[in-house]
């Protein structure tokens, strides 16, 4: 086990193990979203993205593969060559910049990102993309953000879901986490930064709980889409605002 889970107290693991439940609810309930929604409440537990962002991939890893496993033969392999030329390099800008940059700037970033998404969500604006130019920015944006803190979901889905089939939506999608998400874990690995297979392995029945309730209500969520948003869009506004607070102390 990593040491640093021994140092967390009897309450900071019962909240961890609730937000693991939250980001794999998250995941398979949208089909995108669980970092962007998870990570900046665990930032407050533990300010170290290097240090949950590994957790989060391996989680991510783990159920990409296990609801893949039957549906590859449902994935818009053809959008998805295209989109990945533009959405890998930039990616692998923000893996480095990850390692690199000091982790005051990872946090305004990830709680800048955060506190924009949860606004669009809240006042009930989409990201909407209807030229190919604009296409192209937001893929490579995206990559950036998914490289920096796998939290550039909601801007590459809103290029996607003009460009992949309904049908078809989910399952690409989760063809590209898992590709970014590889990319990112070998980074790690070759740099010799800690994968947090430990930590992964000890919160993955938490993670587990929230994906299958997830499974379980997916159409509910997306039926009601627009209300869910707007409901944790308010609820990010809040956590981002208080991240950013805390950054300026």
């Amino acid at each position: 086990m990593n040491s640093l889970l021994f140092d967390f107290s009897t309450l900071q693991l019962i909240l961890v193990a609730l937000l693991f439940m939250w980001t794999g609810f998250v995941r398979s309930g949208l089909g995108f979203g669980g970092a962007a929604l998870g990570l900046p409440l665990m930032l407050f537990i533990h300010d170290q993205p290097i240090f949950w962002l590994p957790v989060i991939g391996a989680h991510l890893l783990f159920f990409s593969a296990l609801t893949l496993r039957t549906r590859l033969n449902n994935v818009d392999w053809h959008y998805l060559k295209q989109a990945a030329l533009f959405i890998i390099p930039p990616a692998l800008i923000g893996v480095f910049g990850l390692i690199t940059l000091p982790n005051q700037w990872l946090l305004l970033f990830i709680y800048s990102v955060s506190l924009f998404y949860a606004l669009m969500w809240l006042l009930n604006v989409s990201i909407s993309s209807q030229q190919g130019w604009s296409d192209k920015l937001l893929l490579l944006f995206g990559g950036y953000v998914a490289g920096t803190s796998l939290t550039g979901a909601p801007l590459m889905v809103a290029v996607f879901m003009r460009n992949v089939s309904f049908s078809q939506l989910r399952n690409t999608l989760f063809v590209l986490w898992f590709c970014l998400v590889t990319l990112k874990m070998s980074t790690f690995a070759v740099l010799g930064i800690s994968l947090q297979l430990e930590s992964a392995l000890m919160l993955l029945p938490a993670a587990a709980i929230g994906h299958v309730i997830g499974l379980k209500v997916h159409d509910i969520i997306l039926k009601n889409d627009q209300r869910f948003k707007q409901v944790v869009g308010a609820l990010l506004v809040i956590i981002s605002a208080l991240g950013l607070w805390n950054i300026s102390l």
